[in-house]
């Protein structure tokens, strides 16, 4: 059988580094901004998705993955770095 979901029951691995970047970032952010930001890159993404990605509720596609990396100025490595001790 195959799983969708981490061993959490999350739906993405990415929610949790994109919640810290963007609670880390200055000026703040909220998930609004983040949202419009997203948008700006041709994302259509609002506020409430943005909060069902960051607590793992919400699939992520890879053209997502890609613009979240280009708004925090990451690598989409960065987002996907997934440690499993951290969440054994």
């Amino acid at each position: 059988m195959f799983k969708n979901k981490t061993a959490e029951g999350k739906n993405n691995i990415c929610g949790n580094r994109i919640y810290e970047l963007r609670k880390a970032h200055i000026p703040k952010m909220s998930q609004r901004i983040l949202a419009e930001k997203m948008q700006l890159l041709g994302i259509d993404l609002d506020k409430n998705a943005i909060q069902r990605i960051e607590c793992g509720q919400r699939f992520i596609t890879d053209i997502e993955i890609v613009t979240f990396a280009r708004v925090f100025g990451v690598s989409c490595d960065n987002l996907l770095s997934y440690n499993e001790q951290e969440n054994d």
